[in-house]
């Protein structure tokens, strides 16, 4: 079993999640990464990604994060993101609605800042997606 350590996920509107957890599992500017207590201290961007933390049962539990910062130091880590759901918290029907609408403005764009933003716009949806989907199993 591996050491417990803190974890503090916040959004601009909330809380999203302090526990003691076993691991994390994260996405990264350089790629995925996992941090387990007294892991070696850094600070990096996050990307958009399917969020995975082991509670000290053994369980891991998958979430939607999208872009931000973390910050881990020896026995806590914290991680600030735009927003963050649990798949139970994710509305389908939403998703898959912005999902086509960034679509149809990728379709239509005609600057590169469009194009950019329509493409985060489907990158976050289809996380979602795939944590709901990943839920639903």
């Amino acid at each position: 079993m591996a050491l417990p350590y803190s974890v503090e996920i916040y959004t601009p509107r909330r809380l999203f999640f302090s526990n003691s957890v076993e691991a994390l599992v994260i996405t990264i500017v350089d790629g995925e990464i996992c941090v387990y207590a007294n892991h070696t201290m850094f600070t990096a961007p996050v990307k958009c990604c399917a969020l995975k933390l082991k509670d000290l049962k053994g369980d891991w539990k998958t979430a939607f994060v999208s872009d931000g910062i973390i910050e881990v130091k020896r026995s806590k880590t914290i991680l600030l993101v735009d927003s963050a759901e649990w798949p139970e918290e994710i509305d389908y029907e939403r998703v898959l609605h912005s999902k086509k609408d960034a679509e149809e403005i990728l379709s239509g764009a005609a600057f590169h800042f469009e194009r950019i933003a329509a493409l985060q716009k489907i990158q976050r949806a289809e996380v979602r997606l795939k944590v709901y989907a990943a839920a639903k199993k």
